[in-house]
């Protein structure tokens, strides 16, 4: 007999769904970024997340399409095999197991260490073993990077001896990921308005007189929002357990891609409302949570954003755990055998999560010797040696979800191939408008990080490469 999940879900849990999977800690990372990237100008950084928004509805609905045509058929690893084909298939899933997942995960644990060093240091500031932030600590430090480490080695203890106790923190932390978001979005849009000092009023103001119509700082500040709007492509697989799924899969997709928009757009505002643009460029939120909240309350919503950063690297972990896996049960990727077996009391394959637990452990060693020493007494990581000029470092946040973007490209253009039985406008419109907004995507990254991009490349190549030396095709 055939097991099939039940169509539970309604319409109204379909979008508090998407909304749970999408928000996350990149909302409260990438403000700061925003601003930095379009030099304090508000207007050009409203226009950024709604560009960035619109470029994740077209792409959702283009999935959702596909989701509903092969309702067994969950990840982009699989629609990339069923559209483009198995090779195609193998070397998303290889890249999505060896760089996205840990480089992400370990951008989320660096965060979640950065925010709960910002809350040490707010309540004991002359705690021992921190060094001051001027000196290079709390964000980049010694005690940073260790901090990061740490993190990373609970998230896999949690997933591999309790994965029903990471599940349980999933959810609890999606409700406190909430809190500082709603907060910020109303008390600081009040405040900045009505205020003694009109922050808000003056923020505006004083950005619309900056580089309002620079192309640059535009498309930099739209590929910074791809990590707060990534998570997208887990929400279509919700279609198999929703009531009346061709109907109501694609109203939650737009209806909570709008909430997710406004929600960020709001928080932004909210932001600017309890300290002035050069401020928040160059603490961040930190301090308009203090100036709006006090120091008590605000601090304390800084410990939630480092609670809600933990949840998603609690996620990203559980990727990284079954990566390799993914592979393995295809027959394919590096010993298949070996990282397809699944403990019996656990049931989970922890060959498969050890070897993510190394690669993140590899890509926060890479970016700590890449970038992150130099800032420690000038001195590069390289130096006196042939790499010494070769930025070996790029943006984790950023790069590697915009090569999403590129892997995307050929499943649409396959999908609108092989899709006859579908409309016009599911077949030829939307995807074309995911085509186009993801063509965006690589264009902003080309312009907004330069040279870097060529640098990532080279990674890119070489990894990509391993993965086809290291592929052992089984049945």
């Amino acid at each position: 007999m055939e097991n099939k999940l039940e169509r539970k879900y309604g319409l109204f849990t379909a979008i508090c769904m998407v909304v749970g999977i999408v928000i996350g800690s990149g909302v409260f990372f990438k403000a700061q970024t925003i601003l930095q990237k379009t030099e304090g100008n508000m207007p050009l950084g409203i226009l950024a997340w709604i560009i960035g928004g619109a470029i994740m509805i077209v792409c959702i609905l283009a999935f959702a399409a596909m989701a509903q045509k092969h309702e067994k058929v969950n990840g982009i690893v699989d629609y990339a095999e069923a559209l483009v084909g198995p090779k195609y298939g193998y070397y998303v899933g290889w890249f999505m197991s060896i760089i996205y997942y840990p480089t992400l995960t370990v951008i989320l644990a660096w965060l979640t260490a950065r925010y709960t060093l910002v809350f040490v240091t707010s309540c004991w500031p002359n705690f021992p073993l921190l060094i001051p932030a001027a000196q290079g600590g709390c964000v980049i430090g010694p005690e940073c990077m260790v901090l990061t480490m740490l993190y990373l080695v609970c998230a896999y203890v949690v997933n591999a001896l309790s994965p029903k106790l990471a599940g349980k923190f999933q959810t609890t932390t999606t409700v406190i990921k909430l809190i500082p978001l709603g907060l910020m979005a109303v008390v600081g849009i009040i405040v900045g308005l009505v205020g003694p000092n009109h922050m808000l009023v003056s923020n505006f103001a004083t950005a619309s007189a900056t580089k309002g119509g620079a192309a640059a700082p535009l498309l930099a500040s739209v590929c910074a929002t791809s990590f707060a709007y990534e998570g997208w492509i887990i929400a279509t697989s919700i279609n198999a357990e929703l009531k009346d799924a061709k109907k109501n899969l694609p109203k939650a997709l737009i209806l909570g891609g709008i909430i997710i928009i406004i929600t960020y757009i709001a928080y932004y505002i909210g932001v600017a409302g309890g300290a002035s643009v050069e401020v928040l460029m160059a603490d961040g939120a930190t301090s308009a949570f203090v100036n709006i909240f006090g120091g008590v309350l605000g601090n304390i919503l800084n410990l939630f954003i480092a609670i809600s950063c933990a949840g998603t690297m609690n996620g990203l972990m559980l990727g990284c755990c079954r990566g390799i896996y993914s592979l393995a049960a295809r027959g394919e990727g590096p010993r298949p055998e070996l990282f397809s077996q699944v403990d019996k009391e656990s049931n989970l394959p922890n060959n498969s999560a050890i070897l993510g637990l190394l690669l993140c452990g590899f890509w926060g060693a890479y970016f700590m010797f890449a970038s992150l020493f130099e800032t420690w007494g000038g001195v590069h990581a390289f130096a006196g040696t042939a790499l010494e000029s070769v930025p070996f470092s790029f943006d984790a946040s950023e790069l590697p979800i915009i090569t999403i973007y590129a892997m995307y490209l050929p499943i649409f253009i396959n999908w609108m191939r092989k899709a006859k039985d579908e409309s016009t406008m599911r077949r030829y419109v939307i995807p074309v408008l995911a085509i186009i907004g993801s063509l965006f995507m690589v264009y902003a990254c080309l312009v907004g990080h330069k040279m870097e991009n060529f640098w990532y490349l080279i990674v890119f190549a070489v990894i990509m490469f391993i993965g086809k030396l290291v592929n052992k095709k089984k049945a």
